[in-house]
């Protein structure tokens, strides 16, 4: 397959050869990797709960993926995925961010998706089988459970990878976070390690069918310590871990800092720990008192388990 080109703006439309490329080979051979690896790891789960071998399957659909993609990728600053305890963040762009993520940390880890997604068909299933962890990002208050199931897998000495945007971003630029991560890795006394992913956007952005293969960068950022922080820095700590993954995206982007960055997740009735943004007064003072409120409930729900 021809290399990949110089990291730009995606063409509009694809060149015709491209195009024809991506329908008759790379989307293919996606799929044939998606179908043939789904399967294994289902096979998988049938004889062993801890989720290790399905992982390092989809770590094998992921590389198999990424190269059906046309896409190279490469890791910056590599020598800080160290595999230690700590929730990973990255911004989210397309759907083959996972792909990219898979196939880009060497080490086992479970990641932190929408609960929805366990509904569907054989993705639900590994979901579960493997052990990931379900959160409803729409509901704080339903949620207590799951936000204790990911702390427990912290705690545990798993590490734990999230999206913390929620949702695909359609302008190729990072949108708002919410404070989940920030709020997991206090609460386990673990770090946070940012990271940005550059060029996914452009190889498959949202509502697009074909690969326009291009260079995809995964940089990796300092890890930010959490030991000794309480639940009202929740907010702080989001905005710095915000801050740091832009940082990383607009140093190796082509994309500028001065365009129209994307809107913040839909505010569709959730509560502060969730939805409300930290840069407005309401965010800045609800949302401290409902990351304590929930921490509280934690340890209540913590004890319950125990006794």
């Amino acid at each position: 397959m021809r290399a990949a080109r110089a990291l730009g703006p995606r063409p509009d439309p694809l060149p015709l050869g491209e195009r024809l490329m991506s329908y008759g080979v790379r989307a293919p051979m996606f799929f044939l990797a998606t179908a043939f690896f789904g399967s294994l790891a289902l096979i998988a789960s049938l004889f062993e709960k801890s989720g290790r071998w399905q992982h390092r399957i989809a770590q094998a659909w992921a590389r198999a993926s990424v190269a059906a993609s046309g896409a190279r990728v490469t890791v910056l600053n590599g020598e800080r995925l160290t595999g230690q305890t700590a929730v990973y963040v990255s911004n989210h762009l397309a759907y083959m961010d996972t792909p990219v993520i898979f196939s880009a940390l060497p080490f086992q880890f479970r990641i932190v998706a929408r609960h929805d997604l366990w509904k569907l068909p054989f993705i639900g299933w590994w979901l579960e089988r493997s052990g990931q962890v379900p959160v409803d990002v729409t509901n704080p208050r339903a949620s207590i459970a799951s936000l204790a199931s990911a702390v427990r897998t912290l705690r545990s000495g798993m590490p734990l990878f999230i999206f913390p945007e929620g949702r695909r971003t359609e302008t190729g630029h990072p949108a708002k976070f919410m404070q989940g991560p920030a709020f997991m890795a206090i609460r386990a006394q673990v770090p946070l390690v940012p990271m940005a992913l550059i060029g996914t956007h452009e190889l498959l952005p949202m509502h697009s069918k074909t690969f326009h293969p291009v260079p995809v960068i995964l940089a990796v950022g300092e890890p930010l310590e959490t030991k000794g922080k309480t639940m009202k820095q929740v907010e702080e700590v989001t905005a710095r871990l915000e801050e740091e993954i832009a940082a990383l995206y607009y140093e190796h982007s082509w994309r500028k800092k001065t365009e129209q960055n994307g809107p913040p997740p839909e505010h569709n009735g959730t509560e502060p720990l969730a939805g409300v943004q930290a840069d407005s007064p309401q965010g800045r003072d609800v949302g401290k008192l409902e990351a304590v409120r929930i921490s509280r409930d934690l340890e209540v729900t913590e004890e319950a388990r125990r006794s």
